[in-house]
């Protein structure tokens, strides 16, 4: 069965910048999208956690994802996030995606809940019904404390508007699975430290928060491993990047690090909003470092012969 959409390259899940008094700061945000699409990503999403879905009204988000849709102006794909612990606010957010313009949703299980497979798949399809636009699936149990697991994927493979899987399960053996066992639903990275294992079973596309500040590097690795299919190259690149992944997944600061990696840029960010803190300057140091090194080694590595 063909995807009616594909998702290829790079989609990055933007940050949402806010002033100093936790309002959205507009101007920041449009400047971030800019600051993507130059940097070549192929794809943005709204909505998602990295832009803090969960400390945002559902009258914020509708509004941030008009916005951004507004700011891309039909020239990368916009996905727009519907995750939601209420089936309904899932159902209204789809609804807006469709109102909108937005060329697809990102639809994750609800959290805490714990739906069994067929709950959650009435659940995503209930929510598909009321957007009829492509579905990027968003499997991280971690968050939602649900596996989407065989059942569920076979049954929302009944309708032909589940196109791709965000998978951030973490585990390989998800990768072997989805890639032998459902084809037909593009299996898409969104575990970054796995990127090229992803990309070495066929992932064409990788959902990754630090494309927020360095676009270009992580393009570098999906342009290495998938358009030219050089995974020599693509270690190299990989094994550059690992010292960031590390950063960002420690500590549980990945938010707050990816806004301070914006900010390094010279957009101004902003903090997130409560109950996350912005970085100390430990942590600010560790990621300028490790920045530094990352880009001066990708740009050596993509400029040479």
């Amino acid at each position: 069965m063909t995807p009616i959409f594909r998702f290829d390259g790079i989609y990055t899940p933007v940050i949402t910048p806010y002033d100093a008094d936790g309002s959205v700061n507009p101007g920041a945000l449009g400047q971030v999208i800019e600051q993507l699409i130059a940097g070549g990503v192929h794809g943005i999403i709204t909505g998602g956690s990295t832009g803090e879905n969960y400390a945002q009204t559902l009258a914020e988000r509708v509004e941030l994802a008009r916005l951004t849709h507004e700011m891309v102006k039909g020239r990368v794909p916009l996905v727009m996030g519907t995750g939601a612990m209420l089936t309904a606010d899932s159902i209204a957010l789809a609804k807006a995606a469709r109102e909108i313009g937005a060329d697809a949703i990102l639809l994750a299980s609800p959290p805490y809940a714990v739906p069994t497979d067929q709950e959650n798949a009435a659940n995503a399809l209930a929510i598909d019904r009321a957007a009829n636009l492509p579905v990027m699936l968003y499997n991280y149990p971690g968050r939602t404390g649900t596996m989407m697991g065989e059942a569920f994927l076979d049954r929302v493979g009944r309708s032909r508007n589940f196109c791709g899987i965000k998978e951030s399960s973490g585990d390989i053996n998800r990768v072997h699975l989805l890639a032998r066992d459902y084809p037909h639903i593009q299996m898409g990275c969104g575990m970054d430290d796995q990127a090229l294992e992803f990309f070495a079973w066929g992932a064409p596309f990788w959902v990754c928060g630090g494309s927020n500040f360095l676009p270009k590097e992580h393009v570098a690795l999906y342009n290495a491993c998938v358009v030219e299919g050089d995974f020599a190259k693509g270690r190299r690149i990989m094994s550059a990047m690992l010292p960031l992944m590390r950063v960002l997944e420690q500590g549980g600061k990945f938010v707050q690090t990816i806004k301070h990696g914006v900010t390094l840029t010279g957009i101004d960010a902003g903090p997130p909003r409560p109950p996350l803190k912005g970085l100390n300057k430990d942590d600010k140091r560790t990621l300028e470092q490790v920045v530094r090194v990352l880009k001066t080694t990708i740009a050596s590595i993509t400029t040479e012969g």
